[in-house]
């Protein structure tokens, strides 16, 4: 199989990237911050709420000593009012302290964070808050799973899920959905996404969901990630070699039953190309990873996304674009 994918493919018309990108970084954050990316957004009490990846050390040595979760508030989810301690505290026996790329899903009147951290293998967690500083830890899994996102309503009854394993070939891992009475325990697993070329052929190594999905007329809205590898890139971040490059894509799951693939965009709808998005300064360059979608009154979708492994950005388009680009499977 060729691990060289096209150069060619680039953001589509219908996304426009914010003009104040990037809308978050290390210097707007008032503690230890080095690379400041991949959060979770939602709206939840007239306000919109920010849960970002923190991985502090010293970007000069490049070297980093340990990760955190920060906390953010927003009127207009464009100015971000951080606040002033990590929403995870040092407890280095606490995987909560250790979790990464939160995702958000207001769902009940509460909110449901997924995320994932180390332990013996890439572990997923769910925990359920409705104040920020009181969680419940619903559902700790077993390695290796990562990339859990949660609908924002019951379908049939039951809390639903998108999953993407660590299992089988070379790193072309597949998304799977599951369901759940109660965010506890999860069953009814099914393939949803196969990775291959003929679903997705922009992608040639990992791929996965991204940002809980958004509920349509036509279906529900989900926004995932893809990443492309070529063993020529040399040099990308000053993580040391970094050959991949990561960028977004959708696809549609049937309104009753989003067990059913619908739709799908056969190329890349948001590819690095801002220096923020891929210059060497950034820890891991060519990188887009949405963590967040919001779907506003007005038909705007607002799609949050870390930048480099170093930044935290937005991107917008109208969901009736984002609904075009999806061809039916």
């Amino acid at each position: 199989m060729s691990q060289t994918a096209p150069i060619e493919w680039k953001t589509d018309p219908a996304i426009t990237r914010h003009p104040d990108n990037p809308l978050l970084t290390a210097e707007d954050v008032p503690y230890h911050a080095t690379l400041v990316f991949n959060a979770g957004v939602c709206k939840y009490e007239g306000r919109y709420v920010m849960v970002f990846r923190n991985d502090y050390g010293d970007a000069d040595a490049k070297r980093l000593d340990g990760v955190n979760q920060g906390l953010a508030f927003s009127e207009d989810g464009v100015k971000w009012d951080v606040a002033p301690k990590p929403l995870f505290h040092d407890q280095p026996d606490h995987f909560m302290y250790r979790l990464r790329d939160a995702r958000l899903t207001v769902l009940e009147g509460k909110v449901y964070m997924t995320g994932w951290f180390n332990r013996r293998g890439v572990v997923a967690a769910t925990a359920v808050t409705d104040d920020f500083e009181r969680w419940e830890i619903l559902n700790v899994g077993v390695p290796s799973n990562r990339n859990h996102v949660i609908f924002p309503e019951r379908v049939g009854g039951k809390l639903i899920r998108l999953e993407r394993p660590f299992v089988g070939r070379h790193d072309r891992f597949d998304t799977y959905i599951s369901a759940s009475p109660d965010g506890r325990y999860w069953g009814d697993h099914e393939l949803l996404l196969p990775n291959d070329e003929a679903f997705l052929p922009w992608v040639n190594n990992k791929m996965g969901p991204a940002a809980p999905p958004v509920k349509t007329e036509k279906g529900w809205l989900a926004v995932i990630h893809g990443v492309d590898i070529d063993p020529a890139r040399k040099g990308w971040g000053w993580s040391g070699d970094w050959p991949k490059r990561y960028s977004a894509g959708l696809m549609l799951l049937d309104r009753e039953n989003p067990y059913k693939l619908i739709g799908l965009c056969r190329k890349p709808v948001l590819v690095p190309e801002p220096e923020y998005e891929y210059e060497a300064k950034g820890y891991r360059d060519y990188v887009i990873f949405p963590g967040a979608s919001i779907l506003e009154d007005s038909g705007e979708v607002k799609i949050y996304y870390g930048a480099a492994d170093t930044v935290e950005c937005l991107a917008t388009a109208h969901v009736d674009d984002l609904l075009a680009l999806c061809e039916p499977v």
